[in-house]
């Protein structure tokens, strides 16, 4: 058991502007400086420095970090072009190795980008035991995850359905899943919710009409697999329809505006999701492991969806946020979110001087415009153990390169 000193600490609802926190792997005790009587314990000056719950990545792609750096001399025209040029070519050399390597680098760079949660979509070559090669990775860094395989007609769908033993039960898309692999999954299920991409684009939303006559949210509601803490990716294409069968069904939206743009898929519709209520989450899309950013992407891409330039008030992102943890934790079984005893002891501390007064009522803005703008911490905090120190990674090191250099001679062969 230690304690951290003076620090401001904020965890969107609560700030004190000069406290402490007691923990172990979980906080004990938490208030302001004026409270602490615990002088025996080891101590940790923060500095002034702003302490802050580490943040989820709530869709991301792991698999995606060896393509950093290499040309598949690819030029897509369409997102079926990307899918086929790119992802699909390097999923389909990925080894257990390869993805452990990935779980390592992208966990690391996750935590300097203050994140320490996270959930994954994984596709690989090798599909059995695929995620427990991910959580090998991602052991040294202590990072909390929720894992699933994503389900299409492109592998093995025994195999794909048999990796899926987790709280998520991961599918690719409408597009790459059959009336065949959507019914045998619907027969598995037991209850669990599915992760999945939806209406990323207009050739899903084309696929399903063409093939099914119906969009893809509701061919996943009349199978059976829109169900209560669905985990429903992008979602840029869905109707008005659609967006009521999301809510009937206790479904949340994964927002993950970079990549949408990065894709020049079209991007979301933020009056449509708040005309239904429905839940929104910031991902990533393995585009980077920038979460802060796409909590500000979310924002911004919103605003200009309503052409409003005073459209989202900053109480609807922070009360976004504080549901995201609500739902990372009911999943997982954790207590994040929070600095109040009893909670994980999972947090950042940040430099950051305010150039304004910062208190209760406009912390948050302090968050978002100012924190978030280039949010990389000085320290992470995981199970009460620093991760991160003076920006430095602290733990186990680890050498990849020779698996990196192997899967880039698979991709120049496969390109040849």
């Amino acid at each position: 058991m230690k304690a951290l000193v003076n620090v401001s600490i904020y965890d969107y609802a609560h700030y004190i502007p000069r406290g402490y926190v007691i923990f172990d792997e979980k906080i004990i005790e938490a208030g302001p400086m004026a409270d602490f009587r615990e002088d025996s314990l080891p101590l940790v000056d923060g500095g002034g420095r702003l302490l802050i719950p580490g943040l989820i990545n709530f869709h991301t792609h792991i698999y995606s970090m060896f393509i950093r750096g290499f040309n598949l001399g690819a030029s897509p025209k369409t997102f079926q072009d990307i899918l086929d040029k790119l992802w699909w070519k390097l999923d389909s050399h990925l080894t257990l190795e390869d993805l452990e390597a990935s779980a390592y680098h992208y966990g690391i760079e996750s935590l300097k980008s203050g994140v320490t949660a996270l959930i994954d979509h994984n596709a690989s070559g090798a599909v059995t035991g695929s995620l427990k090669a991910i959580e090998k990775g991602l052991e040294p860094l202590k990072i909390r995850s929720l894992l699933c395989f994503e389900t299409s007609d492109r592998f093995d769908v025994s195999q794909a359905i048999g990796e899926n033993d987790r709280p998520h039960f991961g599918l690719h898309a409408s597009m790459s899943l059959s009336e065949e692999t959507l019914d045998r999954v619907s027969r598995v299920l037991r209850g669990r919710p599915v992760h999945v991409h939806v209406a990323e684009s207009r050739e899903d939303v084309q696929d399903a009409r063409l093939k099914y006559g119906k969009p893809p949210v509701k061919r996943f509601h009349d199978k059976g697999l829109l169900n209560p803490d669905a985990l429903l990716v992008h979602c840029v294409h869905i109707g008005e329809e659609e967006a009521a069968l999301i809510k009937a069904a206790g479904a949340w939206v994964a927002l993950n505006p970079a990549s949408n743009m990065n894709n020049a898929v079209g991007t979301f519709d933020y009056g449509r999701f708040r005309r239904h209520g429905i839940p929104l989450l910031a991902g990533t899309d393995g585009l980077g492991a920038d979460v802060a950013g796409s909590w500000r992407n979310i924002f911004y891409v919103g605003k200009q969806s309503l052409k409003d330039p005073s459209g989202i008030a900053l109480q609807e992102i922070q009360d976004y946020i504080l549901a995201s943890y609500r739902y990372f934790n009911r999943l997982k079984g954790t207590r994040l979110g929070k600095i109040a005893p009893g909670y994980d002891a999972d947090f950042l501390l940040i430099d950051y001087l305010p150039p304004t007064p910062m208190t209760p009522e406009n912390a948050f803005g302090h968050l978002f415009y100012g924190v978030f703008e280039s949010l990389k911490p000085a320290s992470v905090y995981l199970f009460g153990e620093a991760l991160i120190e003076d920006y430095q990674f602290k733990g186990e090191s680890r050498n990849y390169t020779d698996t990196v250099e192997l899967l880039w001679q698979r991709l120049e062969e496969a390109r040849e």
